[in-house]
């Protein structure tokens, strides 16, 4: 039996439910997935099939859009967050995650969120969506990659001020997050010995102690220290020539220090096939890389390409042994 994957609605407001539909269209029975949401916030005409189980999906989706229903407290507004709707899309995350830890769904792929509709609607406590799974999930630390078919990227730090990235950058964060890594490309990518590359703090790495001490000081020392039995590390390299092609041939995945470093040149690389994958949880789970793009929505323009990656990833990653 082929164990679908839980797509959740994410805001209603935004693009979610419009690419989800043309993703459906798109994919069929190629990628068997089922929607948790409110049927009534699908675009009109939609063809659906509402499902008492998630097994049920492979039988329908070659010609409808599988539903787990979930109503909602209001409709959908396209481009207008509604704060009544902030309890079913944190339970509707809720759903998804239970239904991929008993073995009903094979993954979890997570539409876009709104945080200040969360926030005003059910005093959402989380930053954002990696929090509150890793919560759901009940492990303290996780850690966020962003993968295409040309580059995967990690930030060590995400979404904090720069001026706050030399003081919350230390060896432990640093460690773990290669670590996970590397754990994480051999158990859910099938990557057998992953190869890392470590960017540097400072411009060309320090250059020796003239643009910043990090490098010296600690992290090299670090990356020294660090069992690689089961990987390859190597680093800390300048980051601003990491990313041309023939560097990215010589890694797995490249280690950054903090939010820029690691996403300007995934999205510069392959802006509408980045797939947000979230590491360390005991779920597999994606999204796809951008957010609700409440200025298009249900205008028909929105593009499920991102979307179609991180279902395409989900399903991927769900059957490496």
């Amino acid at each position: 039996m082929t164990r679908p994957i839980a797509l959740s609605c994410g805001e209603p407001a935004g693009i979610g439910p419009e690419i989800a539909a043309r993703a459906w269209d798109i994919l069929r029975a190629d990628c068997p997935f089922v929607w948790i949401g409110d049927p009534r916030h699908l675009p009109a005409g939609t063809p659906i099939v509402e499902l008492d189980d998630p097994a049920q999906a492979a039988s329908v989706c070659a010609t409808a859009l599988p539903v787990l229903s979930h109503p909602f407290a209001a409709v959908n507004t396209p481009g207008r967050p509604d704060p009544a709707n902030a309890r079913g899309v944190i339970t509707v995350i809720e759903r998804a995650v239970a239904l991929t830890q008993s073995g009903q769904t094979s993954a979890v792929c997570t539409a876009p969120i709104h945080k200040k509709a969360l926030i005003d609607g059910a005093r959402f406590a989380y930053p954002g969506h990696t929090e509150f799974l890793a919560v759901l999930g009940g492990v303290e630390r996780v850690v966020m990659m962003l993968a295409s078919d040309t580059l995967r990227v990690v930030p060590t730090t995400i979404h904090i001020a720069l001026a706050e990235v030399p003081h919350r950058l230390t060896p432990d964060l640093l460690r773990e997050t290669i670590e996970i890594t590397a754990r994480s490309l051999r158990t859910q990518l099938g990557i057998a010995h992953p190869r890392l590359a470590v960017a540097g703090l400072n411009p060309h790495a320090g250059e020796g102690g003239v643009m910043g001490r990090e490098e010296i000081d600690w992290i090299a020392p670090l990356l020294e220290q660090i069992p690689q039995d089961s990987f390859t590390l190597t680093g800390p390299h300048p980051a601003d020539t990491m990313f041309h092609a023939a560097a990215r041939a010589r890694y797995d995945a490249a280690i950054c220090m903090y939010h820029d470093q690691a996403l300007i040149p995934i999205k510069t690389l392959d802006f509408d096939r980045g797939v947000n994958v979230t590491l360390g949880l005991p779920f597999i789970r994606t999204s796809p890389d951008h957010g609700t793009a409440f200025d298009i929505a249900g205008q028909g323009i929105a593009t499920p390409t991102s979307l179609i990656a991180a279902l395409k990833l989900a399903q991927t990653m769900a059957t490496v042994p």
